[in-house]
């Protein structure tokens, strides 16, 4: 397995290298050394940021307005929809925040705050039945945990929750708040060096984990993105790791780590034509030439002779 090339010389080196860490649409390599030194230079990484700290303050009709422009950009975001939901909520615009919710377990069926406060609106609306759909699949999740998994006290918490709203407690003792919302940049650069090292031990599952905690912190930012798809990719998981590479470079249409890793992909799939498409927008994108060019370019070589 090739690592990514830039975590191959440690973190602390790639700092002191020639090459450029990535940012918005201007290039750079498959990361940087943490996603928040290059945050404050990428527009939907802050704006994350203020919404996250616009719920936290209470400020739902702020945070909504940023949340929709994010989810103009990148509209397949389910940790964004799960925030849009909640400001929604917070103004009790409970059809609104029911439509995000949906969208978010849509796009990230694993995120148990969605699924919970997706339940809960259905109940605080006299769904019923689509409620009881829900609480069901959660039970289900949990038995399958059964108190051993790292998600079993969130599973039973939100159990619990749902079963409450659906015995009519009132709304306002409910409210609960999302881990989420406490996410620091801190805690996010912590999660992304966490998923470093366990992508260069190929604990590859592992890295997924600490990627979205990470992403918790950041949004959907390019870096955090490419590395999902890398992870992604080499459990075979080709169509979730696609997905992640075409959001990371929605996001960033220059990020050379992406563009290389999407290319490669594609010669897994036997697409070289679109292989051959990502090599000549790397070479677009390297005027005098780059890693990332030439290493697509060996494996599109390499397939084509085999």
């Amino acid at each position: 397995m090739r690592v990514p090339y830039r975590l191959a010389f440690g973190l602390v080196a790639a700092t002191l290298t020639a090459i450029a860490p990535a940012m918005p649409g201007g290039g750079g390599g498959g990361s940087s050394p943490n996603p928040s030194i290059s945050a404050p230079a990428f527009d939907t990484a802050q704006a994350y940021r203020d919404a996250l700290e616009q719920l936290k303050a209470g400020k739902n009709a702020e945070a909504k307005v940023g949340l929709a422009k994010l989810l103009k950009e990148i509209p397949r975001d389910g940790t964004i929809h799960f925030l849009a939901g909640m400001a929604d909520a917070g103004l009790n615009d409970l059809k609104s925040a029911q439509s995000h919710y949906e969208k978010a377990v849509k796009y990230e069926p694993k995120l148990i705050a969605a699924q919970q406060q997706l339940a809960i609106t259905y109940a605080r609306q006299g769904d019923r039945p689509k409620a009881e759909a829900a609480l069901a699949k959660l039970k289900q999740r949990s038995d399958s945990c059964a108190g051993t998994c790292k998600d079993a006290q969130s599973l039973k918490d939100a159990v619990a929750a749902i079963e409450a709203a659906l015995a009519g407690q009132p709304a306002a003792e409910l409210e609960a708040t999302p881990s989420l919302l406490f996410a620091s940049a801190e805690a996010g650069d912590q999660a992304y060096l966490e998923a470093v090292g366990l992508i260069n031990e190929r604990r590859f599952e592992d890295a997924i984990a600490a990627l979205q905690r990470a992403r918790e912190s950041f949004g959907a930012h390019p870096d955090v993105l490419t590395y999902l798809g890398f992870a992604n990719r080499k459990l075979r998981r080709f169509d979730i790791a696609e997905g992640f590479y075409r959001q990371a470079l929605a996001i960033a249409p220059s990020h050379r780590g992406a563009t290389e890793y999407y290319g490669e992909l594609m010669v897994e799939r036997g697409d070289l034509a679109g292989a051959r498409a990502m090599l000549a927008r790397l070479d677009s994108i390297c005027s005098f030439g780059c890693a990332e060019s030439d290493e697509l370019r060996r494996w599109i070589r390499e397939k084509r002779g085999s």
